[in-house]
């Protein structure tokens, strides 16, 4: 009878903390899922842009893949563009709205909050080309490249295509190939979060170049999203409307990095082909 009540309690014992090792492992998984960091952050910095935003939401929803948050970072909008944002159907949407110091201190914040492996800026207006962008650059991502990047068209406000940047982005990316300007459009450059510095607020229209030089020069290896275009650049940004400033700009980060002289030499082989665009009537700054 003994021998029995005991052989009872031991098995009450066993279920009773086999009952507790499995809730605890449900409760850790639950929170493990919680706090998994996504592949990207993706990245959009809005002011005022309640006539473009839309576009950008829409082209987020639409991925296919769902390893992703998404950062709003708002300069304290006063029209719709918050109302807007907050109605898109994104679950990993985080919105952040304050005064900011302008658009490259607005994406130092987007970088300090994010928490994906890799960054991706998306800027209002801006989208990515097709459904399956993301999912193509998480195949990418298997290998831990420093950066993705891949090609861009060019939009109108209506979404329409109106033609390809002026530089193609190479098969092979290094530092050295932004000698030849910004050889990759800044939202189709995708990277590895722990390689991104901030960007250096002495540059007003530029930062973006600079930025790109300097995650190269860390970068151990970087892949290339091939000739199908991953991003859709409205062509209307602060770069293209303050053109010659931006110009002078890169010249002085050029002069940072690859020295004065290698610098002026590069500028002096860009006549040509600011006179062919000139001529052709190219309204492509980008």
């Amino acid at each position: 009878m003994r021998l029995r009540y005991d052989i009872k309690n031991k098995k009450l014992c066993f279920y009773f903390v086999l009952s507790l090792t499995c809730i605890n492992f449900a409760c850790t998984k639950n929170r493990y899922e919680q706090t998994m960091d996504p592949l990207f952050s993706i990245i959009t910095v809005t002011w005022n842009a309640a006539t473009t935003v839309g576009a950008t939401l829409k082209s987020v929803q639409r991925q296919t893949s769902s390893d992703y948050e998404m950062l709003i970072i708002d300069g304290a909008s006063t029209d719709d563009t918050l109302a807007i944002v907050r109605q898109a159907s994104i679950a990993s949407l985080r919105v952040f709205s304050e005064p900011d110091e302008g658009l490259y201190d607005a994406m130092n914040k987007g970088i300090a909050r994010s928490r994906g492996r890799y960054v991706i800026f998306l800027n209002a207006g801006d989208a990515f080309a097709d459904d399956t962008v993301l999912a193509r650059l998480a195949v990418l991502a298997a290998s831990n490249p420093g950066v993705i990047y891949g090609q861009t068209q060019l939009v109108n406000a209506q979404g329409q295509v109106v033609g390809k940047r002026h530089l193609t982005a190479p098969k092979r990316l290094t530092a050295n190939s932004f000698l030849n300007g910004m050889v990759v459009c800044h939202q189709a450059f995708v990277a590895r979060r722990d390689l991104v510095p901030q960007y250096d607020l002495q540059y007003r229209l530029s930062a973006d170049y600079d930025w790109c030089i300097r995650i190269l020069e860390k970068s151990p290896a970087n892949a290339y999203a091939g000739t199908t275009p991953i991003i859709s650049y409205l062509a209307d940004g602060m770069t293209t409307r303050h053109h010659r400033a931006s110009l002078w700009e890169r010249y002085r980060i050029m002069c940072r990095h690859y020295g004065t002289g290698k610098a002026t030499l590069r500028h002096l082989g860009f006549i040509p082909r600011f006179l062919k665009r000139r001529l052709g009537g190219s309204a492509n700054r980008q």
